[in-house]
């Protein structure tokens, strides 16, 4: 028998407080919200002119009960979320080793985050800090929402540089920032990352007359008892990652739109669903620059099984009236306004 799915709330990542985070894991990394008993060690390697003096909130030299303060804080703004801070961390003979920083710093009405981050420097040359940032923007991009992320480096600071521009960040300006510990304003490189920097564009948007290869892609819009629809988020490495879209996939040779529902479906939430649940309801029809896009939208109410994410997708039950609020890609936004004014 079919059933609709049970009430379930949205999957929202910066919900978490940082007792809850779960860490976030590189080939030789993990990096984890600070806790109070790292502030021993953060103070060891931070009280380093050769590190401070790259750091433009820091003081030099770098008193001890300040790592005791900076930790407590960092705490209290991420359960605020206005910064997520984290504690760059290896292993060495079994053991966990702190190696340095890294934070972000939100503009929710904006959408933007700022990077900082430091390593300790005996680490240095070692890519540990393009290991670091690279894992910590992707995850942000892809979870968080954020459209672009920036950071700063102070002119002279030329490896922290390449750091950026190896993680997909591009130079977009100049700047002066105020340097604690080397006593007033300094230049600086001002960088940027945007999601397609980080995971490659899409092919953008191109002129209906272009010729192009067509893709079929079929969606489907699921609608529990409440009348919430299922959005999923595409999950970390993927293009587009971080934007919520309608699940649903691609066309095999020969396929139907609603065989295509029926197998997708399945594969990503692990529900089945009948082609006679499956309604017709609309239609994308996109130009990207090297194909056109095709997706029929199709509504479902009925189907068996609970949906959850097998692909590391982000799942949110949305009511019709806040779609808006989350990002989409292009081809999808056409189809907000007539499922909320439908549901």
């Amino acid at each position: 028998m079919l059933v609709s799915c049970p009430e379930s709330k949205a999957r929202r990542v910066q919900d978490h407080s940082p007792q809850s985070f779960p860490p976030l894991t590189t080939e030789r990394l993990t990096l984890r919200p600070l806790q109070p008993s790292d502030a021993t060690n953060l103070h060891r390697l931070v009280n380093d002119w050769a590190v401070v003096r790259m750091l433009s909130a820091l003081p030099f030299p770098y008193p001890r009960p300040l790592a005791d303060e900076w930790i407590a804080s960092a705490q209290r703004l991420w359960e605020q979320g206005r910064e997520y801070h984290f504690a760059i961390t290896g292993h060495e003979n079994g053991k966990e080793m702190l190696i340095g920083a890294a934070g972000l710093k939100f503009d929710r009405a904006k959408r933007t985050a700022d990077l900082g981050y430091w390593v300790g420097k005996r680490y240095w040359g070692h890519g540990v800090a393009s290991e670091a940032t690279t894992k910590l923007i992707s995850w942000a991009l892809a979870n968080l929402d954020i459209d672009r992320i920036t950071a700063s480096v102070i002119e002279d600071n030329e490896p922290s540089a390449r750091v950026l521009l190896r993680a997909g960040f591009k130079q977009t300006g100049t700047g002066k920032g105020t340097f604690r510990a080397r006593g007033g304003e300094h230049p600086v490189r001002v960088f940027t990352a945007t999601r397609d920097d980080v995971f490659g564009a899409v092919e953008g948007d191109a002129t209906p007359d272009q010729p192009r290869p067509l893709l079929l892609v079929a969606a489907c819009a699921l609608i529990d008892a409440d009348g919430r629809i299922l959005l999923a988020r595409r999950p970390e490495g993927k293009k587009m990652a971080g934007l919520w879209e309608f699940p649903g996939g691609k066309l095999d040779p020969g396929e139907t739109p609603e065989a295509a529902l029926i197998r997708e479906l399945h594969e990503e939430l692990g529900i089945e669903v009948q082609a006679a649940c499956l309604a017709p309801f609309a239609f994308a029809s996109h130009a990207y620059e090297r194909f056109h896009l095709l997706m029929p939208l199709f509504l479902c109410r009925r189907w068996k099984g609970n949906p959850a994410p097998r692909e590391n997708q982000t799942l949110a039950w949305v009511r019709p009236q806040k779609l808006s609020e989350y990002k989409m890609p292009p081809a999808d936004l056409p189809l907000v306004p007539l499922l909320r004014d439908f549901l």
